[in-house]
C-alpha cells in the first residue's frame, strides 16, 4: 500500500508494531537512513527473498527507498510472500522531510 510521507509517519508514530525497512543498496544507506532502519537491499535477488521471508510476518513493515518505486515493488513481494501489512513510502527518501541519521 502506498502512502504519503504524512500518512507514513502518522501510521508508524502511532504503531508498536511497527519496523522500518530501507530497501536501497548498503551504500546509499550508508549516506543516510530514516533512523531505526533496517537494510535489507532489494538488488541482492534472491538474498533478499530470504531474507525478507524470515522476518516476523505479524509486524507492520514501513517500506522506503530512493525515491519509491524499489520500496513498492519490495512491498509486492513481501505481500507475496505472506505479509499483511507493507507499506510503501511514495516519493522514497528523496522526498522525505524528516531527520536523516548516518548509521
Amino acid at each position: 500500500m502506498n502512502l504519503t510521507q504524512e500518512e507514513w509517519v502518522s501510521q508508524l508514530n502511532t504503531d508498536p508494531n511497527a519496523v522500518i525497512l530501507d530497501v536501497r543498496t548498503e551504500g546509499e544507506f550508508s549516506e543516510g537512513m530514516i533512523a531505526h532502519s533496517l537494510n535489507v537491499d532489494i538488488q541482492s535477488g534472491q538474498e533478499f527473498v530470504n531474507t525478507i521471508d524470515a522476518l516476523d510476518k505479524t509486524k507492520n513493515y514501513y517500506v522506503y527507498c530512493r525515491s519509491g518505486m524499489r520500496s513498492a515493488k519490495a512491498c509486492e513481494i513481501m505481500n507475496q510472500l505472506g505479509f499483511k501489512n507493507a507499506y510503501n513510502l511514495s516519493g522514497g527518501i528523496v522526498g522525505w522531510q524528516g531527520e536523516v541519521v548516518v548509521p
